[in-house]
């Protein structure tokens, strides 16, 4: 039954006539369309939903009666809705349209040029560390051929430590050092390259254990990039519907990196071996006695090959990528216009002078704070240009509760993660069980644990091994993170899917007893084994891709303060190195006292043991907001959104 609407009281008094005993006085004749009935009847009447007008005769009628409507002094409203009643055909449209924004494309990423820039930056790095994975475990042996395996997996452990273990002394002054004004992002970023690129050429022509060690520090001393990008990421991409697009692009670089990394560094080790015909005596490289370098320095060549992807990526940077430090990007940047020259004169881009973004509606606010802030009330004065400078929130006030357990999580898992990436390439590469050498002498397997053995992979399988890796994760992050990442959400992901690491440390010694079409000491073969090794990683990787970049986006949404971004991320990648000092370090000993008992299984049930620990921990995180501290002039709306009122 059709009944006459009643204003609620919360409507301006002026839109109803006191004195009347019909239908409610909406508006006057002045401006009918401007108050916030009319606006409703607008939204109801020509909607087609709950109305007394019925658009029969097409568009004519339906403009004739809107007119007619509008021009009334005293309109009057039937409809079936109930006095009081909502209407909610405006927020439910709104909801529909933001239903379709939620799961943003790839193509929909604002500033690809920029990402692409740290895209090929972080992709330079992985080739470099996986591709010593290959080839680390013999290049130990060539230092002392005299070494048992036990020892040779202890000093792999060390190496692997012995980079991260140097970027946790520098990695908080790395962060400081992207939030200065002296420093700033860019500059970070490459001096991080050209450093790493300098300690891989040095690890490349070592000759000793300690020398290689030297060199593996002086790269994670000069390098901090990794919490510096993600700084960078969160700068570029400041909504949040875009985080779940934009915080997986480090990871599946990544696991780009997987895939050519191992691959390249197993075909280029010791090349005059592998190639005699091209590299040894004899042939025509080589001449009469080969190359000598290369016989002297047998994996001098893979790591030189690194140290060319990072002085390419270290040039992009340079000349490519801009400056997003509130207190450097409106600074002189010499490589950036030497950059600009290059693509207007070389590669014929027509590029603009400048723009400025327009915000959109739901960040204008954020927006509006980082735009540059008048000093003075007179516009025509030299220091109205000028922006004012923000402070930063001091190093005390930082450590709030979701910061700290975001930080012990994140520590956890970046422990266990490197392990396993150190304990699988020393697995892959340790000779297999032989009962006609066994090792430990007279031992012979019994039980569910006493097993013992690795895979005696030569280093181009060894390569093939870890591409497996970054294959299945380059997949899982292309077609499968996107979608259940947006259903399940951050934190929910973040939780779950690290229950699946523990799964996987518990099952990786069992590929030792798989069947081999191989007998022992040859390294293992078959599909049966290949397959088995594939669907172990296929669970670790489905874990690491959706854990990894979960919480990278929770470590950049506890920043109590955005003024603070580069400390927190250098704060993660601190004790993220921390823990892969500890992780690899303890691993390699744990698994070098395994072959010596005859449990080759000790050191990954062990590694389950934190994985454990680290899901429980994970359970007390939650996702902040990135401003969760205000400082003096700082205020938080109903709105939740944070406004500056000085």
């Amino acid at each position: 039954m059709s009944s006459s609407y009643q204003p609620s009281h919360d409507l301006d008094q002026d839109a109803t006539s006191p004195g009347s005993q019909g239908a409610p006085i909406i508006g006057n004749t002045n401006d009918v369309s401007s108050s916030p009935v009319s606006k409703l009847i607008d939204d109801t009447t020509f909607s087609g939903k709950s109305t007394s007008h019925q658009l029969t005769d097409g568009q004519d009628e339906f403009e004739e009666d809107r007119s007619s409507a509008r021009d009334r002094q005293q309109i009057h409203i039937q409809t079936n809705a109930q006095a009081g009643a909502v209407f909610p055909r405006v927020d439910e449209t709104e909801e529909i349209e933001e239903s379709k924004e939620k799961l943003v494309s790839w193509m929909s990423l604002p500033r690809k040029d920029q990402l692409l820039i740290l895209t090929l930056a972080r992709l330079s790095e992985p080739l470099t560390q996986t591709s010593l994975g290959a080839y680390l475990f013999y290049q130990l042996q060539s230092f002392d051929p005299s070494l048992p395996d036990s020892t040779i997996s202890y000093q792999a452990g060390i190496i692997q430590a012995a980079f991260p273990g140097a970027q946790f002394l520098t990695a908080i002054l790395w962060g400081r050092f992207a939030d200065s004004e002296y420093g700033g992002r860019k500059r970070c970023i490459w001096m991080g390259l050209l450093g790493t690129m300098l300690s891989i050429i040095g690890f490349g022509f070592s000759h000793s254990f300690r020398m290689a060690v030297c060199f593996r520090m002086l790269g994670g001393v000069l390098n901090g990039n990794i919490g510096v990008m993600r700084t960078m990421i969160s700068e570029i991409i400041k909504e949040k519907k875009y985080q779940s697009r934009a915080f997986i692009i480090l990871p599946m670089t990544f696991n780009i990196g997987v895939i050519i990394g191992p691959i390249l560094g197993g075909l280029l080790a010791d090349p005059v071996g592998s190639y005699p015909s091209i590299f040894g005596p004899g042939s025509p490289i080589g001449g009469r006695t080969g190359v000598q370098w290369m016989s002297k320095y047998p994996y001098a060549l893979p790591n030189l090959m690194s140290a060319s992807f990072l002085f390419f990526s270290c040039c992009g940077v340079v000349l490519f990528l801009e400056e997003t430090s509130e207190l450097r990007r409106d600074k002189s940047d010499t490589g950036l216009r030497v950059g600009r020259w290059i693509r207007r004169h070389i590669f014929r881009q027509n590029l603009a002078e400048g723009y400025t973004a327009i915000a959109t509606d739901e960040n204008w606010a954020h927006e509006v704070e980082l735009q540059p802030t008048p000093t003075t009330s007179h516009p025509g004065t030299p220091s109205a240009d000028k922006p004012a400078m923000r402070r930063r929130l001091p190093v005390r006030r930082i450590w709030t509760r979701n910061l700290v357990m975001t930080l012990l999580s994140h520590g956890f898992l970046a422990m266990h993660v490197g392990s396993f990436n150190t304990l699988w390439y020393i697995y892959l590469s340790s000779p297999r069980y032989d009962p006609a050498h066994p090792y430990p002498k007279h031992f012979k397997p019994h039980g569910f644990i006493h097993f013992t053995g690795g895979l005696a992979l030569p280093p181009p399988r060894i390569g093939l091994a870890l591409a497996i890796l970054g294959f299945i994760g380059i997949n899982l992050q292309l077609f499968l993170y996107p979608r259940l990442s947006h259903r399940l959400g951050t934190v929910t992901s973040y939780r779950t899917f690290l229950l699946l690491f523990p799964i996987t440390y518990v099952l990786v010694p069992f590929l030792s007893v798989v069947p081999s079409s191989t007998k022992p000491p040859a390294g293992v073969s078959g599909v049966l084994i290949w397959a088995a090794i594939a669907a172990v990683l296929f669970v670790q990787v489905m874990a690491r891709t959706f854990a990894l970049p979960s919480a990278a986006i929770l470590v950049n949404n506890c920043c109590p303060h955005p003024s603070v971004l580069g400390t927190v991320h250098g704060l993660g990648q601190s004790v993220s190195s921390l823990t892969r000092t500890f992780g690899p370090i303890m691993g390699g000993f744990i698994f070098g006292k395994g072959l010596d008992i005859g449990v080759v299984g000790l050191a990954w049930w062990c590694l389950g043991g934190v994985g454990v620990v680290g899901s429980i921990v994970a359970q007390f995180v939650w996702e902040g907001d990135g401003h969760e501290v205000l400082m003096e002039g700082e205020v938080r709306g109903k709105d939740g959104i944070v406004r500056r009122v000085d």
